[in-house]
């Protein structure tokens, strides 16, 4: 039987590694090594090598899967030499010199984006009682109200940082949309998915928050592009 590759899981902006809890078990009990990195959401060039050593730790082929803003961030680890795929979940898929900014400058802001704000270091915050509402209006009030507070800001700069050459240029991709995203546009989304050539393309009617709220769809996404790389 052709080797399992290994999985790591890469969280976006408001979150952190837990926000995959729904889809770690099945990857697991498939035989997958799954790992979730816990970036610090002060950089982008921060983020991305604090998820490149780690897929380069693990030892064999590896996926990276990445939710939102963690799109960026497999889209410039995915160059470790051991990295064999992408799986953007709802992800920002940056070519060289885009921001996160200049992606959003590409169509009307979500209606999320108006629940955004910074504090007085600079990270930026979803309100909480607007985090369900803009963030993950599929989920249920209790799993939503966990995540409104326990959010990870993200440092203001993340969305100017510029991106460097994509890993997706040269390695295969598939992407998830989700359908009533008020955090990243979905038209923004088909766009991103259409142009890295991503081998699937996957559309739910789901939030922003769909690794939470579909994770059996999510978790299907990233076994079959699994299987295609082993």
């Amino acid at each position: 039987m052709a080797e399992k590759v290994n999985i790591v899981l890469v969280h976006g902006a408001w979150g952190d590694g837990s926000h995959w809890r729904h889809v770690i078990p099945t990857l697991h009990n498939a035989g997958h090594r799954v790992i979730a990195v816990q970036n610090p959401l002060t950089s982008l060039a921060a983020d991305v090598d604090r998820t490149r050593k780690l897929a380069e730790s693990v030892d064999g082929p590896t996926l990276l899967v990445g939710h939102s803003y963690g799109g960026a961030v497999i889209t410039g680890a995915g160059h470790a030499e051991n990295v064999v795929g992408l799986v953007y979940i709802a992800a920002f898929a940056p070519d060289e010199g885009d921001s996160l900014g200049s992606i959003f400058a590409r169509t009307d802001q979500p209606a999320g984006a108006a629940n955004i704000a910074p504090d007085a270091e600079g990270f930026l915050w979803i309100t909480p009682d607007k985090f369900q509402e803009s963030f993950s209006q599929d989920l249920d009030d209790t799993e939503a109200l966990v995540m409104a507070l326990t959010q990870k800001p993200i440092a203001g700069q993340c969305f100017s940082d510029p991106s460097g050459p994509p890993a997706w240029r040269g390695k295969p991709s598939w992407y998830q949309v989700s359908g009533q995203d008020r955090m990243i546009p979905p038209e923004t989304e088909r766009w991103m998915a259409e142009r890295i050539g991503a081998r699937e393309i996957e559309e739910l009617d789901a939030g922003h928050a769909s690794l939470a709220s579909h994770p059996h769809e999510v978790t299907q996404l990233i076994l079959r592009a699994a299987a295609q790389v082993s």
